[in-house]
């Protein structure tokens, strides 16, 4: 059994489902994870810069004990730019290489355009036709993201992960990204973090989880 996240840039996929993650791994799934953009040189940035973002990137690969990394390291901030023709095509051969059964995409309403292109793109690569041997796509709640979608079509969960048992880890994991942390109340500090597991873990009556909205699942 495999389980794929997509993230539109690393550190989407620890914010929007660290958690569940670690929870997979444990259960015995091989876990794949395909990044969309990141960091180079050739968009601008030093390449201090960019030995540390890859520097973390590796930590993360390691704590996760992630089976496969794909980085299509795509233009930060501009993969809107992009043709949905080139992203498709760039999404689906990741995804037929690995056949997932469990699917992990950002929400379609986050308000970073790297997030709805990215959304879009990936979701097209669910059709049941092409696709049969996906079972479960979820959307991911990623914090100064989702949290900031358009109130009529805001992150309404309905499937919630028990992330009691990784909530440390997560964070810990987190932390990797230092440049990315912020102070409370910013939304990716490690208070909010913790404060929306509460809530989900709430929602669904237990200690700490995350919350996604079930696009489909295939039960036979």
């Amino acid at each position: 059994m495999t389980l794929m996240v997509i993230s539109p840039h690393a550190d989407d996929e620890t914010l929007g489902a660290g958690g569940t993650i670690l929870k997979y791994k444990e259960d015995g799934y091989k876990v794949v994870w395909l990044n969309i953009a990141n960091i180079k040189e050739e968009y601008g940035y030093s390449k201090v810069e960019v030995k540390e973002k890859q520097k973390q990137i590796d930590l993360v690969r390691e704590a996760y004990q992630i089976n496969e990394f794909i980085d299509l390291e795509l233009c930060p901030a501009a993969i809107h730019e992009y043709s949905q023709k080139e992203l498709i095509g760039k999404i689906s051969q990741c995804i037929y290489k690995n056949k997932p059964e469990v699917l992990l995409l950002p929400f379609s309403e986050d308000i970073h355009s790297d997030h709805k292109a990215v959304w879009q793109a990936a979701y097209a690569c669910t059709k049941s036709f092409r696709y049969d041997f996906i079972k479960k796509v979820l959307s991911m709640e990623i914090l100064s993201e989702t949290n900031f979608a358009y109130c009529n079509r805001g992150f309404l969960p309905n499937y919630y992960i028990d992330i009691t048992k990784y909530l440390k880890k997560k964070i810990d994991i987190m932390k990797i990204y230092k440049s990315e942390l912020g102070i409370h109340p910013f939304p990716r500090s490690i208070e909010c973090i913790e404060a929306l597991a509460l809530l989900r873990g709430c929602e669904a009556g237990i200690k700490y989880a995350e919350a996604f909205q079930c696009i489909k699942t295939i039960e036979k």
